[in-house]
């Protein structure tokens, strides 16, 4: 035996890498960067978790250095890993070969395609995903594209690669041994081992055993390899098997990637045979019976009885015919033969439901395919010719009854050109045709007439054609994995033949002049270039194509052609290259030209000298070559030489006839085609010129410009007309005898997305993702305008159904429209901030719609040439862009409005003159056969004669519902295979139009034949719009091209059967009944905010109007006249009383109109409303309560707790508020500072807190129970005034406090939400508030005696106002629309209000102001929500100037003389410069964004909610919603913390055992340290994603550790531990002892010992020194653990040994009690106590149950103090002496935190009551502390007992303990 052979015997029969290495260890590898070892939940085992951006700088190397190796001689290399999701990874195996030379094998996700060198084999891995998911699907057909990060649920694989294999099969070399490896993040590795057996992954030792397998060469995963698998799994449904290479071609070309047929090996027992699994027999209520009857059994249809089932063996491919019809309900005839169907033949007849597939094929008996072998190894038959497709016979049944005529569409022409290719264009041998690609068709045009004819069959795009001698045949090759060829009878237009090439991405065909060969280029399996040449002798014959000769190249070719004169030779040029080819024996050889100096160029075509001399030999002739740099190459084809060479430039001076010997400078043309014929050269260039030139290229004779470069030029067959297409998608020819150019045909460079027709002047205008709007003659198909928006993509277009105006729709949100006579921009409309998904005039033209993606809705006048807005509704279209373009539909009479919204649930029907809701429609039904809620995709409004509205859902259903009740009609269900895009119906009702999964259905609209619809293809990309003509003779689809489709149906005939139905006017004399209204308004109006879940059987559709009055909603014609007469255009705001007051709608921005219009009396009120009074104004807007998109509104933080009423203390309160920790970021304006007075206010929760900025002492204000929205203070400094909302039937709150005192002045109530604003006037007579935009009201009051003296209700939310500080009794509000200029005048014993209302200039481009700012110069400064700032002119009320100030919404505008401050949700503040402003208000100039300098800019931690500055703009306080005041200094520039929170929900609160410090941790992830007696933060750590559940400071054994040894240990959600080190501030330790998250942590009480619960409830005792786990409690497995305490006992206290004991505590009610002596790893359990659960339990929810909380006594040994849900609330004492409860404690409520005083006599229990409850001890005395705003879920007094710090939510107190006795406790200083 081999020496060698001996030394490796130990290799068998296999070798476990990390284990032989010992990877633990790092002395035989290495390790860098982010390499840690993690416990994996799938295989419940530890793996090595490799993670970091850079794949280089994180990785694991095996062995440690490079000099060394594995030589490991395995064949095989089994990798166990799985790819971090959405992340990329490498690996590396460096092998040898037997000639000792090192390749590298690597494979990756970050490889687009396979890659090789003599050295280095690069393969793209492709990551599997989840079954069914939208990854996984998408991957079996385009995985191509799927070479990427790895996607969501990616699973552990078990990689096989065939080492010896590759090294032979790539590069053909031997394999010796594997020296290397190198596993580089993102991945998780479980393993690698090799071996040269094959191993089965799923087949475990046991199962081969038992199954006799290893007999059959079956090798089982050795079991320390194996995968976990559960019991009753698969191995296959968990994990991935790979075997690489594998058999079957994968795409990309040698990529790693699972395959799609199963891998196993056949024979193996762990194979089945797939079957059908029967359908089941489902049991349905009667509504549900009858709702299925309704939509005539579509959806359940029989099964026949299968007797025998016999296989049809097809044996051929019949062509696909652009027109198929099938038949949706084929059941139906099935069901009418009764019994006759299955007596009457032997074969087994299934009818199944609907699921067309795109497209059937008839496949016949007649066509035979004949496959012919040949014995050559060079000859290969590979396509037989295509039979004619017949139709199978069959006499037992008769022909169906189907959709006629049969096709109905025909396509009649197609606009666009290229899609795969611009450099690809033919002409016929007559020059009076030329032929080119049009995605996946290829057209033929001829030039005269542009008459079109079409060869359709190919699936992908076209990429190359090319044309016989004579034109006879067309070959066309279509890119794509599966590369067809498709040769054509040019003249018949039939296929002659279609086969798969062996390449994929042909990019290049040339047939040669007798036909007889045909010659491909592309790339073979492994990317490699490869030409294929063809033998098509027989193709008009038979349809036989046989393969002639292949041949793989590593050069690059762009082009290759056969030389005219013969058919073996070739030629072929690319980058660097020309090469000369010839097929000679079997063999296809090359050989290169010698470019010489020329060598690095990058040639793009090549032509031959055409003309055929008698006395020449027929190869003696030149081929020209161009390049890119513009040099032309010209070659003695028969020597091989170059015999010339010229360089091309721009401006062409005269070229001598001799060769050039050195490059010119500069930069020439870069020539992208040539084209040569006998007398002339025509080049076309990236300069977009189409140049002739003499064969000497002396000078340009002619020349023609485009509008992109030339990609593609060909000279006719007789010389006269050169074609020339561009790289913009134009396609044209010059004719050179006229010297005129035709356009033949201009495209769009990209996809399409929406079309409108003008049927008047049949003119068809299209937007692109291009961004340009083209506008085309629909006869002539010639464009006719074009406008290009560089910044906008137009998304969405309309004609006007007369006029010559169209308006488009673009992404940014902008309307602008555009009249096409004079080719010129009438107006332009900015009323949404999303994409434009709906946009469509009225059909009888007086309005304009528009939707926007963030569910806005506008209303247009379009009889006005300026189309001013009428109506914005904002929330009721259901967000989303793919509901674009055509979100909205309009009835034929124009009266109804129709489109999805408010959410995708819900169908709303609008009046289209008003917008007022008519009717809601929910559409949510659930499907019989699955759970998921049905959601409404697309709405189409049929004529009004049927009344019915039709609407596309999400499952791929089309409902038919009643447009005046909503009630379901009929319904079919698998329309498309995929969703819906397009839905329309014709004008007749007669057909209904659908376009999914690239091809389009028509209809018959009633259902009523047997075959119900026709489809048709041609698209190669998804149609995104379909719609019928005007005239209904055509059907237009847009998507990769236009298509124009004949509509063949017959002309409308009177329908007979058609119901009668009339229709129901909502506005006529015929309205519903009181009754059936009342039956409408059921559901309150109220639409659904999210998805309910499934609970029952499917519902009825509900139908829903909104919330009004009945007789409000079916008005009559009349009483809308009269109702608008009497308004008069105004705006009516009811005041208090019989006041009221009106407000003029300025329409015109700027208008110079007075501002004081009419004068109103407002008296003072006698009584105040029960409710809001009906909302008018604005043009009567109905009243919605929908959230005003704009963060500037408040919005009070949810909460689940109540407000429970305090019991006063008796006798003096042992609790006093010191510290309130933290600001109320949710807030708005909710801080106020005064620098002249030092007045510092803000608010947090309930509490106003007043700070001293020197000495950091707080007062707090009391009395508030909700949250506090906002704060203003007077201008004296000695009132502030605090608001907060309601609470149940109590309204919010305004409470004005003596500042000086701290007393509460008075109460106010008149709001019934929120207050969003207040402000003082300059000279603190008045106080307004705002109302949110439930309320709507604005109230003013006198600060002498603080009396309402006025209120009005306003029709848009109000986001800010401010007083005039130049005038007293003027003030401003801004919100939605625009902004209310308002003057205010009192006499005696009234008060008189003049407004003045102005929109929002159109140039401004937004829908709400959110912010304002006077300033002392007649100037207002306002932001909007869309980052613009405005400045108005407040004496005529105009807005003169504008300019963008930040990206994104500004919600604080401060100003102070010529600066100004900006604050918004992009964390920004800025300061600008606006002394120019005032000098452009006098001036009148409009504005310019110069006009203002922008001089300071800082970047804080969250949106600006808040911000005071002094009189000269120097410095302020500004907060933010991270809830943090800033100090900020700009002449400084600077920014200091001042007031630090939690913007989280904080989880706990610990301290240091020396007092001097707290940690707070919270949900989102922060762990921070705070000073305890200044409380300034010192140290934050944060981890990101993770939440931060609890935490434990390590204990002081002696004062030296203390100060030097101290950590903090915290769990984390991920269930990972973490140690962090005080002193040196930085994380120690992490470690994973949990598979779940952490729920409590401490330390045991000599710090060497961590003892963790998790909410799974195992417990885990770790080493802190090590983080090895030293032990697994599993008591309490099932409950989470809620505490975890220790403490001190006597040695041998309770019979057990050691001086510490602990407990543990789980949510159902279990305490366990413990003895420890962790050094001698003892855990005894000392007792188990289990407290009743109530014997009715009043909370299902499990989740909200008051928690399980235990705590050691301090001043009683051996008790336990524990509260928790049980038969009452209290708390109950337990002694573990006596083993039996000693005492209890009632409570008035359940307790949600406990902590007990270090000396024993204080109990200090939370309440979801928002109360803090002290109770002392043994007593029972209690005394209640109010001043929490939620839920008290923690508490926890300090270790000397002097204080007790409560937490609600984010809002930490700290409450100083009154009465406590001195102690000897000592404070030590360690940060």
């Amino acid at each position: 035996m081999d020496k060698s052979k001996i030394e490796c015997v130990w290799q068998r029969p296999y070798v476990n890498i990390f284990k032989h290495f010992k990877l633990e260890e790092w002395k035989k590898s290495t390790k860098e960067g982010d390499v840690t070892a993690v416990m994996d939940k799938t295989l419940k085992c530890t793996v090595y978790r490799i993670r970091g951006p850079i794949p280089p700088g994180n990785y694991i190397q095996l062995p440690k250095t490079s000099t060394q190796s594995l030589g490991l001689v395995g064949r095989y290399l089994y990798l166990l890993f799985k790819p971090i999701v959405s992340k990329y990874f490498v690996v590396h195996f460096d092998t040898v070969t037997e000639g000792s030379q090192v390749i590298r094998i690597s494979f990756s996700n970050l490889f687009k395609e396979f890659k090789s060198t003599a050295t280095w084999l690069q393969f793209p891995f492709v990551c599997g995903a989840v079954e069914g998911s939208v990854y996984n699907t998408t991957a079996k057909t385009a995985k191509q594209d799927l070479v990427g990060l790895a996607p969501p649920g990616v699973k552990w694989t078990c990689l096989m690669m065939d080492l010896q294999h590759l090294l032979s099969f790539y590069l053909n070399r031997h394999y010796s041994h594997l020296k290397s490896i190198k596993l580089c993040s993102n991945m998780f590795v479980k393993n690698i081992f090799t071996s040269d057996l094959i191993f089965e992954p799923s087949v475990t030792a046991f199962k081969a055993k038992r199954a006799g397998l290893v007999l059959h060469d079956v090798s089982p995963m050795p079991r320390e390899m194996a995968f976990l698998v559960p019991k009753g799994e698969n191995w296959h449904d968990i994990y991935d098997y790979i075997r690489f290479p594998s058999d079957g071609i994968k795409m990309p070309f040698d990529s790693i990637q699972k395959g799609q047929s199963s891998t196993h090996t056949k024979g193996h027992p762990t194979h089945c045979t797939p079957v059908r699994a029967s359908p089941q027999t489902v049991s349905v209520s009667k509504p549900v019976q009858d709702r299925v009857s309704l939509i005539q059994q579509i959806t359940s249809p029989e099964m026949a009885t299968c007797r025998r089932r016999s296989s049809r063996i097809i044996t051929s491919i019949p062509e696909i015919h652009l027109d198929t019809t099938v038949s949706p309900h084929s059941d139906k005839y099935n069901r009418g033969r009764g019994d006759e169907a299955t007596t009457e033949s032997d074969e087994c007849t299934e009818v199944a439901p609907v699921d067309d597939g795109g497209i059937h094929v008839f496949a016949g008996q007649s066509g035979k395919v004949a496959v012919q072998r040949c014995s050559s190894d060079t000859e290969e038959t590979i396509c037989t010719k295509v039979p004619t497709p017949s139709r199978l016979l069959c006499q037992t049944f008769k022909d169906p009854q189907g959709l006629q005529p049969d096709p109905i569409l025909r396509l009649k022409k197609i606009i666009g050109y290229g899609g795969c290719t611009v450099k690809c264009a033919a002409w016929t041998k007559s020059g009076s045709a030329v032929v080119y690609p049009c995605h996946a068709i290829v057209v033929v045009m001829e030039i005269d007439t542009g008459q079109q004819r079409f060869f359709i069959g190919h699936t992908d795009k076209v990429s190359a054609l090319s044309f016989n001698g004579n034109s006879t045949l067309l070959a066309s090759a279509q890119t794509g994995n599966v590369s067809l060829i498709r040769v054509w009878n040019f003249n018949k237009g039939n296929c002659l033949a279609m086969f798969k090439t062996h390449v994929h991405s042909v990019s290049s065909l040339s047939f040669s002049f007798n036909g007889k060969v045909l010659c491909g280029v592309g790339k073979d399996s492994r990317g490699k270039t490869m030409v294929v040449v063809w033998n098509t002798a027989k193709v008009n014959r038979d349809g036989e194509v046989v393969v002639l000769a292949k041949a793989h190249t590593e050069v690059d070719i762009q082009v290759m052609k056969i030389a005219s004169f013969d058919d073996t030779r070739m030629v072929s040029c690319g980058r660097d290259n020309i090469r000369l080819w010839r097929v000679r024996s079997g063999a296809l050889r090359s050989c290169p030209v010698n470019l010489g100096e020329y060598h690095c160029l990058e040639f793009t075509d090549v032509a031959f000298e055409e003309g055929q001399l008698a006395d020449k030999d027929p190869a003696d002739r030149m081929l020209f070559a161009c390049s890119r740099s513009g040099h032309i190459i010209e070659i003695d084809y028969k020597n091989v030489v170059i015999k010339n060479a010229r360089r091309l430039f721009p401006s062409q001076q005269k070229h001598s006839h001799q060769r050039e010997t050195m490059l010119n400078s500069g930069a020439g043309i870069a020539i992208n085609s040539i084209s040569v014929s006998a007398a002339f050269c025509a080049t076309g260039s990236d300069d977009g010129y189409l140049r002739l030139w003499p064969l000497d290229f002396a000078t340009v004779f002619l020349e023609a410009e485009h509008e992109g470069g030339v990609s593609f030029v060909s000279i006719d067959p007789k010389g006269l007309k050169v074609l020339a297409a561009t790289t913009t998608g134009n396609l044209g020819y010059l004719d050179i005898p006229s010297r005129g150019y035709t356009t033949l045909m201009r495209s769009h460079t990209s996809r399409i997305l929406a079309f409108s027709v003008d049927g008047i002047r049949r003119h068809l205008v299209t937007v692109s993702e291009d961004c340009t709007i083209r506008v085309w003659d629909l006869d002539s198909m010639q464009q006719l305008y074009d406008f290009v928006s560089a910044e906008e993509t137009p998304c969405a277009v309309t004609f006007h159904p007369t006029q010559q105006v169209f308006a488009c729709g673009f992404s940014s949100g902008v309307v602008r429209i555009f009249n096409v006579g004079n080719s010129s921009l009438l107006t332009e409309q900015r009323q949404h901030r999303g994409q434009v998904i709906g946009l469509v005039f009225s059909p009888n033209g007086e309005y304009m719609y528009s939707a926007g993606s963030l569910g806005s809705l506008a209303l247009y006048n379009a009889r006005e040439e300026d189309h001013h807005v009428i109506r914005i509704l904002g929330n009721v279209v259901a967000r989303g862009s793919h509901y674009g373009p055509d979100a909205l539909t309009v009835s034929s009479d124009s009266r109804y409005l129709a489109f999805v919204g408010p959410s995708e649930y819900v169908v709303t029907v609008m009046d289209a003159r008003s917008l007022d809701e008519i009717m809601l429609v929910d559409v949510s039904i659930l499907d019989l056969e699955t759970t998921t809620l049905d959601t409404a995709l697309k709405v189409c409004y049929p004529s009004a004669a049927i009344s019915q509205l039709l609407v596309t859902t999400s499952s791929n259903k089309i409902l038919w519902l009643n447009a005046r009740t909503g009630k379901l009609i009929r319904e079919i269900c698998n329309v498309h295979k995929t969703i819906s895009s397009s839905l329309t119906v014709s004008e007749d009702i007669r057909h209904l139009l659908t376009t999914g999964e690239n091809v389009i259905k028509i209809w018959d609209y009633h259902m009523k034949q047997d075959n119900n619809f026709q489809v048709f293809i041609g698209h190669s990309e998804p149609i995104q719009q379909a719609a019928f003509t005007p005239d209904q003779l055509s059907v237009i689809t847009v998507g990769d091209a236009i298509f124009v489709w004949d509509f063949l149906a017959s002309a409308l005939e009177q329908e007979t059967n058609l119901p009668s139905i009339q229709p129901f006017a909502l506005h006529g004399a015929e309205s519903p009944s009181v009754a059936e209204a009342s039956e409408l308004l059921q559901n309150n109006g109220m639409p659904r905010q999210s998805a309910p879940v499934p609970i029952s059987s499917p519902p009825q559709l509900n139908v829903s109007p909104i919330e009004r009055n009945v007789q409000d909603v079916f008005l009559s014609d009349a009483e809308h006249k009269d109702d608008h007469n009497q308004k008069d255009d105004s705006i009516t705001i009811r005041g208090i009383g019989d006041s009221f007051l009106q407000v003029h709608e300025s329409m015109h921005c700027g208008e110079d109109v007075s501002p004081l219009l009419r004068t109103v009396s407002l008296q003072e009120h006698q009584e105040e409303p029960e409710e809001p009074a009906s909302l008018v104004g604005d043009g009567d807007f109905p009243q919605n309560y929908t959230r005003p998109d704009s963060y500037k509104h408040f919005a009070a933080r949810f909460k689940t707790s109540s407000v429970s009423q305090a019991v006063p203390p008796d006798g003096k309160e042992d609790l006093k508020l010191k510290v309130v920790i933290g600001y109320n970021g949710n807030g708005r304006g909710n801080m106020a500072w005064n620098p002249d007075t030092a007045l510092f206010a803000y608010s947090c929760g309930c509490l106003v807190v007043i700070e001293d900025l020197h000495s950091g002492a707080q007062r707090h204000l009391t009395g508030h129970t909700q949250e506090i929205s906002t704060l203003a203070v007077s201008h004296d400094a000695q009132d502030l005034a605090s608001a907060s909302g309601s609470w149940g039937k109590n309204g919010c709150s305004i409470f004005i406090w003596n500042v000086t005192s701290g007393c509460c002045k008075k109460v106010l109530s008149q709001h019934v939400t929120e207050v969003q604003a207040m402000a003082y006037s300059r000279d603190d007579r008045f106080l307004m508030s705002a109302g949110d935009y439930r309320d709507l009201t604005i109230a003013l009051w006198d600060t002498r005696n603080y009396e309402l003296l006025a209120t009005t209700r306003v029709s848009n939310p109000v986001h800010d106002l401010a007083f005039d500080p130049t005038a007293v009794n003027e003030f401003a509000s801004v919100g939605v629309g625009g902004v209310h200029f308002w003057l205010l005048e009192q006499t005696a014993n009234e008060v008189q209000l003049k407004v003045h209302r102005v929109s929002i200039p159109d140039e401004v481009g937004a829908d709400e102001l959110s912010a304002l700012c006077y300033n002392g110069d007649s100037v207002l400064y306002t932001a909007t929500n869309t980052g613009k700032i405005c400045a108005w002119d407040t004496q005529q009320n105009r807005c003169f100037m504008t300019w963008d100030a930040d990206e994104g919404e500004i919600g604080i505008v401060q100003c102070r003389r010529y600066r100004l401050m900006t604050g918004s949700n992009t964390k920004k503040i800025r300061l600008w410069a606006v002394v120019a402003v005032q000098e452009m208000r006098l001036e009148g100039t409009r504005a310019r964004s110069s006009s203002v300098l922008l001089e300071h800019e800082m970047i804080l931690d969250g949106t600006i909610v808040s911000a005071v500055f002094d009189d000269i703009m120097d410095m302020g306080i500004v907060g933010t919603t991270a809830g943090t005041l800033w100090y900020i200094n700009w002449a400084e520039n600077t920014s200091i913390r001042l007031i630090s929170g939690h913007r989280n929900k904080v989880n706990q609160v610990i301290f240091s055992p020396d007092e001097s410090h707290f940690a707070t941790c919270a949900e989102d992830g922060s762990l921070r340290v705070w000073v305890m007696h200044t409380t300034e933060l010192v140290v934050q750590f944060h981890v990101l994603n993770q939440s931060c559940l609890c935490m434990a400071w390590s204990p002081a054994v002696n004062s030296r550790e203390c100060a030097d040894k101290q950590q903090i240990v915290a769990g984390y959600s991920d269930g990972t531990i973490r140690l962090f080190g005080m002193l040196k501030t930085e994380m120690e330790l992490k470690i994973h002892p949990h598979p779940v998250a952490v729920n409590a942590i401490a330390y045991s009480m000599d710090g060497e010992v961590i003892i963790s619960g998790g909410k799974d409830g195992l417990m885990a005792v770790s080493s802190c020194r090590t983080g090895i786990t030293i032990r697994v409690i599993s008591d309490h497995k099932g409950s989470p653990i809620t505490t975890i305490e220790c403490a001190r006992k006597k040695y041998d206290a309770f019979g057990l040994d050691g001086c510490e004991m602990w407990l543990a505590v789980s949510s159902d009610r279990r305490v366990s009690v413990w003895a420890t002596d962790w050094h001698k790893d003892q855990c005894e359990l000392i007792d188990w106590l289990t407290f009743p659960a109530p014997t009715e339990p009043e909370v299902s929810d499990k989740s909200s149950l008051p928690p399980s909380l235990a705590a050691f006594s301090p001043s009683q040994s051996g008790t336990v103090v524990y509260v928790g849900f049980g038969e009452k609330p209290e708390i109950i004492l337990y002694s573990l002496y006596r083993k039996q409860t000693i005492k209890k404690i009632a409570l008035p409520h359940w307790a949600t935190s406990l902590s007990l005083s270090p000396g024993g006599q204080l109990i200090a229990v939370g309440t979801n009551g928002r109360l803090l409850k002290l109770i002392q001890y043994p007593s029972g005395k209690c005394q209640d502390f109010t001043a929490h705003n939620d839920t008290v879920h923690f508490s926890r007094f300090t270790p000397s007992g002097k204080f007790l710090l409560s937490v609600a939510y984010n809002e930490v107190l700290v409450w100083e303990v009154q009465n406590v006795q001195n102690s000897n406790f000592t404070l030590v200083q360690y940060l």
